[in-house]
């Protein structure tokens, strides 16, 4: 056998452990016959005093609602467990993780991927990944008036999220918001806002059996924002307004629930 043939061999092995490592993760994830296995790994995100007085003030509690907000939405699904999720707060790393290309090219984009899942492996120090793990890297930022965090993003491939948050205690609870919208597009789920960041209808509404012009009460967490009275798409104050929609739901394989609820189509 020639060198290069010998090359291309391994390349394809490794292509294939690679395939193979993705679905074995994906069926343990999203079989629901367990908690969830997430690890929330903070990072100051500008260096700021304000976000590491909130780093060091972390406890894996201030992640509690999200858990609660699991249990409750899963179990809507028919998935009931004693807990929905477990969540472990490692130390801070120092490294940011690889910013993702800004013109959306397709080959840049997979290369950052790449990358990306090889830099979360580096931060592990384990010869082994962490099959199962889904792996939430919080970037907090001081808070500054009208500035917009960067945009958070989740990776079904590697069980990867890269949250920007606020390092503020009065945006605890929307920060969670956020960080449980990237935790389930590591399960799937898609987002449910157009490009102005209002909810598309009417999956990415939580009563989508309502017009689409009359206020809501609660979110889609996919879409992130609920339509006010005044008719402005807002950002909800907490986990306990926000819920999983039937399409989320089947995306995030909560399959047997979804048949049982919406077999009719509705």
């Amino acid at each position: 056998m020639s060198f290069r043939r010998f090359r291309i061999l391994v390349l394809l092995g490794i292509f294939a452990g690679a395939v193979g490592l993705t679905w074995l993760e994906q069926t343990m994830v999203r079989a629901w016959r367990a908690p969830l296995d997430v690890t929330v790994i903070p990072i100051n995100g500008d260096g700021s005093n304000e976000a590491a007085a909130t780093i060091r003030a972390l406890r894996a509690s201030d992640f509690d609602d999200i858990g609660a907000f699991m249990q409750r939405e899963t179990a809507r699904y028919g998935v009931v467990q004693t807990r929905a999720m477990q969540v472990s707060l490692l130390p801070e790393i120092r490294e940011k993780p690889p910013a993702p290309p800004r013109d959306g090219n397709v080959l840049k984009t997979v290369f950052w991927s790449l990358k990306l899942r090889w830099w979360v492996y580096r931060q592990s120090g384990q010869w082994l990944p962490q099959i199962g793990t889904i792996k939430l890297f919080v970037l907090y930022h001081a808070p500054q008036d009208g500035v917009a965090l960067e945009h958070s993003l989740g990776l079904q491939k590697g069980l990867i999220g890269v949250v920007h948050a606020f390092a503020s205690a009065g945006q605890a609870r929307q920060n969670n918001i956020v960080i449980a919208h990237e935790l389930l597009h590591t399960l799937g789920a898609t987002d449910k806002y157009d490009a102005e960041g209002r909810p598309i209808y009417p999956q990415g509404y939580a009563e989508p059996d309502l017009p689409p012009g009359v206020p809501r009460r609660d979110a889609e967490i996919m879409a992130g924002r609920l339509l006010a009275p005044s008719g402005r798409a807002v950002m909800p104050p907490s986990l306990e307004r926000c819920v999983i929609g039937a399409q989320t739901a089947y995306e995030i394989n909560l399959d047997e629930g979804f048949r049982r609820r919406f077999a009719s189509g509705g």
